[in-house]
């Protein structure tokens, strides 16, 4: 496993706890929560969160492996704008067509350019992936950001507004053919 912690240059924030009963932190992510090219589903696992300091006006939750073999990493999903009133999000939320992302949460487009969760791939032979899955707590309600924008950008915008900020990670690892 690559020892590289995509979080440690991030300003230092309350801590959210963010948890998913679809894995372990640490743990192996399901199959499904795999690319479809990697006999997944592409479906996101379920999410909770709890532990938002007062002020929370809207949450952030991104997925990133730091892993992948780009100097970049790989970004899995980015959703902005979601309601401080919920705590959770269910599985498969991030599969547009499942009508599960509350009214108003914006999808930034992946790696792929996809407005949506595109599950773990790790290369064949690459080793163990982490996936980091990252909730932000905001003190603004909307971001009222532009159309197109990456999910790099977004973390340099919720620098200005973020309160706190969990993160549980998940594992995948796709053997040497």
């Amino acid at each position: 496993m690559m020892t590289n912690d995509p979080l440690w240059r991030l300003p230092e924030v309350a801590r959210l706890e963010v948890r998913s009963p679809d894995f372990d932190d640490g743990g192996e992510l399901p199959v499904w929560a795999r690319a479809r090219d990697a006999g997944g589903q592409d479906l996101s696992p379920e999410l909770r969160w709890l532990g938002a300091p007062d002020g929370t006006r809207s949450y952030v939750v991104r997925v990133f492996d730091p892993d992948a073999p780009t100097m970049s990493g790989f970004w899995h999903w980015a959703v902005y704008d979601l309601p401080a009133s919920i705590d959770h999000l269910p599985r498969g939320a991030g599969t547009p067509a499942s009508g599960l992302l509350p009214a108003g949460a914006v999808t930034v487009a992946n790696e792929l350019r996809g407005e949506e969760y595109t599950g773990a791939a790790p290369p064949a032979g690459h080793g163990e992936h982490r996936y980091f899955f990252v909730v932000s707590a905001l003190a603004v309600p909307r971001l009222e950001l532009p159309a197109g924008i990456t999910p790099a950008v977004l973390g340099f915008v919720l620098r200005e507004h973020e309160l706190a900020r969990g993160t549980t990670v998940g594992t995948s690892v796709t053997p040497a053919a």
